[in-house]
């Protein structure tokens, strides 16, 4: 969620809104899920009017969202490595560093200062869990050591659910692992062939992981092992991608038969912990990744008609922080109890525009989205 499109380069993609447009869908699938979580959609009139499984699919497919924003986020580091350095063993690891912090850390810090601040004054969903008492300064302490140090998915499989916000920021943790050990790996194998080998081994080992636990949701979701395959999966189709680019006509088929199988993938009801739908998930994303990268560019008329979803996607990042201090805000106010039912749909509609409105504000004084 924190990766942004580089720009336009032979084997790579310029600033696409295609691949912007999916990343908006992706978010809104996340902000969608936790708004259902939180005060429920099925009593709304959408409810009445989808039917309860098609809702389902719908609003409750956020974790599939998050997947595909690790697929994409792995295809443009990838890709990104490939054409500004030449070669994955010339990664310059010091300016990939700075660039992954100076993109990173000033928008957390700034979202953990604006959950810190109500949560030291006990806020309700600020202070702790929805079911837990607030947090002691010690427990603070730990929770925001290991969200700025990546290993609050590892926290969170000791001590389970514990922070209503701060539990939404597990996949930093993930993506940022990752990169660590994809410039590690890059610098040490010198060859990047060698490093592709490494993520063969990942996409294996994550359909693997998830049906060793399927019922440790915390791991089965959460977890390294369980998350690094769809990241893995972007890497091979951005390295696909500049090995052998696809034309335009087999392009355009298997961008076809990439958003097939997306949708198909989500489709698949996860709470039943199968090992393999977020695997077909991510792999139908990244031969839509590499087919968009040998594409032709995207028609001006279907530029505009995705234009929301692509500034959507392009400000993922500010979104996936902010999305769900603005909810807890509104759980201030209303719960799933006293929320009537015919409230449900405006009140889903005016958390989105506030959460918009406060993503586009912090990327205009702090985040840097263009």
């Amino acid at each position: 969620m924190s990766e942004r499109p580089a720009g336009a380069a032979r084997g790579g993609l310029p600033r696409e809104p295609r691949l912007d447009a999916l990343r908006g869908l992706a978010i809104a699938a996340v902000l969608v899920l936790h708004f259902t979580l939180a005060f429920g959609l099925a009593r709304s009139p959408l409810g009445a009017w989808l039917g309860r499984p098609l809702l389902a699919v719908l609003t409750l497919r956020g974790n599939y969202g998050v997947t595909l924003f690790f697929a994409i986020s792995g295809f443009l580091i990838t890709d990104h490595v490939l054409r500004r350095d030449g070669a994955l063993p010339r990664l310059d690891w010091r300016r990939f560093a700075v660039e992954r912090a100076s993109r990173l850390l000033p928008l957390l810090a700034l979202a953990l200062l604006c959950v810190l601040v109500p949560g030291l004054l006990g806020w309700p969903f600020f202070a702790g869990d929805t079911h837990a008492p607030p947090m002691t300064a010690g427990r603070w302490a730990i929770a925001l050591l290991s969200v700025l140090g990546f290993w609050h998915n590892q926290l969170m499989q000791s001590w389970g659910y514990f922070h209503y916000i701060l539990n939404v920021y597990w996949s930093l943790s993930v993506e940022e692992v990752f990169y660590l050990g994809f410039a590690v790996l890059c610098l040490a194998l010198g060859r990047g062939e060698r490093v592709m080998m490494v993520a063969v081994a990942l996409v294996l080992l994550g359909p693997l992981y998830r049906a060793v636990h399927p019922d440790d949701e915390i791991r089965y979701l959460y977890a390294y092992p369980a998350c690094f395959d769809a990241i893995a999966w972007g890497v091979l189709a951005a390295w696909v991608a500049h090995r052998r680019p696809a034309s335009p006509l087999r392009a355009a088929w298997a961008r076809a038969l990439g958003l097939v199988g997306i949708a198909a993938a989500w489709s698949v009801d996860f709470g039943a912990h199968p090992a393999w739908s977020f695997s077909a998930l991510a792999a139908a994303t990244a031969l839509w990744l590499w087919a968009l990268a040998g594409s032709r560019p995207c028609h001006p008329m279907w530029a505009r008609l995705l234009a929301p979803w692509a500034w959507l996607g392009r400000h993922s990042y500010e979104l996936y922080l902010f999305h769900i201090i603005v909810l807890a805000l509104l759980r201030q106010v209303w719960s799933r109890q006293t929320l009537p039912d015919a409230g449900r749909l405006p009140l889903l509609a005016a958390y989105l525009v506030l959460s918009a409105a406060v993503a586009w504000a912090v990327a205009s004084g702090v985040g840097d989205p263009a």
